[in-house]
């Protein structure tokens, strides 16, 4: 899928029948996910990861994520949630 950052300089590309060009920028993205290959994680820890885009989720709100993504195996690490992250010569986590 193209998330049409840039036009074709040659060519078209169709998502069924109807050219991308035709295809309002807005409606498009809107439309459509986008999951990277490779995790994107801030130098911290897995909480202050987790906190990123809440500053004030509580313990629960926390664990409900946690449990959410599947990743109870932040719980048997040796520092659970604060687990230092955020780059793959310290840990790598598979974007799997």
């Amino acid at each position: 899928m193209s998330e049409r950052f840039y036009d074709p300089k040659e060519g078209e590309i169709y998502l069924d029948k109807t050219n991308l060009k035709d295809i309002s920028l807005s409606n498009l993205r809107e439309s459509i996910g986008y999951v990277a290959q490779e995790p994107v994680l801030i130098l911290g820890s897995i909480r202050d990861n987790l906190m990123f885009s809440n500053c004030e989720a509580t313990d629960t709100d926390i664990e409900t994520a946690v449990k959410r993504a599947h990743a109870q195996f932040i719980y048997q690490m040796p520092k659970q949630l604060d687990e230092y992250v955020g780059s793959s010569t310290v840990m790598n986590f598979s974007g799997g």
